[in-house]
């Protein structure tokens, strides 16, 4: 049988001992539990890009997965803990919208609120509920605990407002929600919405102002120092600089505007 598989993402970083402190209570409950890390390193307190995050690895893990998940801006206030189960993998979160992009993508089968005390650590400190409330509910999940044990259903759930592309006329307009380690704006543009717009007319592409001259396959079809976009391995339309980031290139960052316009035929479309 294979051993029970626990995915963490955080805000905490790597410089302190809050991981580790989450790791220690996960073996402790569970000593045959995997642990993987997906990433520390979400900018603290926010909830948007450890939702898109999360949303752009999960289905990659076996199913049974567990994910702990603690982005929490809110530790220590009324807010909920919550575990849930959607699709085939089960996923322990605060309620504050971290897992509104997965839900979007796979509908939740079962919800409910971390009110089982016995769940829990014998003392919950009101600023790391990660490692008191949170870790040994994911740990007791991938031990075999139903999810319904861990507390009554949760009536709602907050839900984050996650922009999508909008078209209109001869405009598919969107928004940079994202910009990776290297500097790529990624867009909320996927591929499907918009060959679905293109129609296999020539586009004219321009974010935050800046005319975007080349769409391009991969990285290294683009020029050192070039600006290009493309489609990402998450299947979303992107700006990339080759060598260096285009963040920092065009002075753009999550909130500014992609657009995709169709062009007349006459004039010189991305390649």
């Amino acid at each position: 049988m294979a051993r029970p598989l626990i995915a963490l993402l955080t805000d905490f970083g790597t410089a302190d001992h809050y991981v580790g402190a989450m790791k220690g209570v996960v073996l402790t409950i569970c000593p045959d539990a995997s642990l993987v890390d997906i990433s520390h390193d979400v900018p603290p307190h926010d909830v948007m890009t450890g939702a898109l995050e999360l949303a752009a690895c999960y289905r990659y893990f076996p199913p049974g997965t567990v994910f702990l998940v603690i982005v929490d801006p809110g530790v220590g206030s009324a807010r909920c803990g919550l575990a849930a189960e959607a699709g085939e993998y089960r996923f322990v979160a605060p309620d504050n919208g971290v897992l509104t992009a997965v839900f979007a993508e796979t509908k939740p089968k079962r919800i409910v609120q971390l009110t089982e005390r016995r769940y829990a650590r014998a003392t919950v400190s009101r600023t790391f509920e990660g490692r008191d409330r949170f870790a040994p509910a994911a740990a007791w999940l991938a031990k075999g605990v139903d999810c319904s044990a861990l507390g009554r259903p949760a009536p709602q759930i907050h839900q984050l407002r996650i922009p999508v592309p909008e078209a209109a006329g001869a405009a598919l307009t969107g928004e940079i929600v994202r910009v990776d380690r290297f500097g790529n704006l990624v867009s909320n543009v996927d591929r499907r919405t918009f060959e679905a717009f293109r129609h296999s007319a020539p586009i004219r592409i321009e974010a935050g102002g800046h005319e975007i001259e080349r769409l391009v396959g991969t990285y290294a079809e683009i020029e050192p120092g070039a600006v290009a976009a493309l489609f990402g391995s998450t299947e979303h339309l992107e700006i990339a600089c080759n060598g260096a980031s285009a963040a920092a290139r065009l002075e753009l960052r999550r909130g500014d505007p992609i657009r995709v316009s169709r062009s007349a035929r006459d004039e010189v479309p991305p390649r």
